[in-house]
C-alpha cells in the first residue's frame, strides 16, 4: 500500500503542503482528516490520551506512533520508549523530531524486544482490522511483553453509525473499510477495527487477558488496560 499518511506527515514537517486528507469510507460520504492532530502538545490532547499516557510505566513500545507526538511525551518524562510505525515517512519524520528509539516494521512481524507497557492511541488498536485478527493481535502482544507487563488501547463503538439499530451482516460491524487520499493520490481499501466493549471483555477474556477499563468519555469511547492473567 502507497505511504499516503506518511507523505502528509512528512509534507506537513516540512510545510510543504496544506493540501487535506481524505477518508472514503462504505458507510457516508468523505470525510476530512485534519494533519494537525498527529503533532499536537500535551496540552491539546484530550483526557482519554492523557490518562493513558500517565499509565505507561517500565520499557514502553508506542505501536502505530505516528508522527511520534505520544512517544515524545513519554521521552520527555525520561520513559525508556520505543515508538514503532510501518510507514517510512512517518519513522523519517519522528526522527526528525528527535524521537531516540525509532522502528519501522509491522507490528505483527515485530518480535525483537520486550516491554513493559504496549500502547496504542487514536483507535490504535484499529490495526487489528477484524475480530480474527485481533485475536492474533492479542496472541502476539503476550509475545512482547515482559512478564506483568500491560497493553493499554482506545477504541469505541460505532453503533451509534446504525442509529443503534445494527443491521444483519457477513462481518462485525466494527470492521470499516476506508481508503486514503492526499492530492492525487490514493491508497488501496483497508480495514480498521473499533469494537465495542462488550465483544472486547468477551475475546480479551478468551485469549487469556484480564480488563480494566480506565476512562470512558461518555461518546462511546474508552480505554482499557489489559494484563495476562
Amino acid at each position: 500500500m502507497e505511504d499516503i499518511l506518511g507523505l502528509a506527515l512528512l509534507d506537513k514537517y516540512h510545510d510543504l503542503s496544506t493540501t487535506k486528507i481524505w477518508i472514503y469510507n462504505k458507510y457516508g460520504p468523505k470525510e476530512e482528516m485534519p494533519v494537525d492532530v498527529y503533532y499536537r502538545e500535551k496540552n491539546d490532547m484530550p483526557k482519554i490520551e492523557l490518562v493513558a499516557l500517565n499509565e505507561c510505566t517500565g520499557k514502553v513500545l508506542d505501536i502505530g506512533a505516528g508522527a511520534g507526538s505520544h512517544a515524545l511525551i513519554l521521552q520527555q518524562k525520561d520513559i525508556d520508549v520505543t515508538a514503532l510505525d510501518i510507514s517510512p515517512k512517518a519513522a523519517e519524520v519522528m526522527k526528525l523530531r528527535g524521537i531516540k528509539k525509532i522502528v519501522c516494521d509491522d507490528i505483527f512481524s515485530f518480535k525483537e524486544e520486550n516491554f513493559d507497557t504496549l500502547l496504542l492511541l487514536m483507535n490504535g488498536i484499529g490495526i487489528a482490522g477484524t475480530i480474527t485478527m485481533l485475536r492474533i493481535f492479542l496472541q502476539h502482544a503476550k509475545k512482547l511483553l515482559m512478564p506483568g507487563g500491560q497493553l493499554i488501547f482506545d477504541s469505541s463503538d460505532i453503533a451509534y453509525l446504525y442509529e443503534g439499530r445494527i443491521p444483519v451482516m457477513e462481518n462485525y460491524y466494527g470492521e470499516i473499510l476506508y481508503q486514503y487520499q492526499y492530492k492525487n493520490k490514493r491508497s488501496g481499501w483497508f480495514s480498521w477495527l473499533y469494537v465495542d466493549k462488550k465483544t472486547l471483555l468477551k475475546i480479551a477474556t478468551e485469549e487469556g487477558w484480564g480488563m480494566e477499563v480506565l476512562f470512558e468519555d461518555g461518546f462511546d469511547q474508552y480505554l482499557v488496560k489489559l494484563t495476562v492473567k
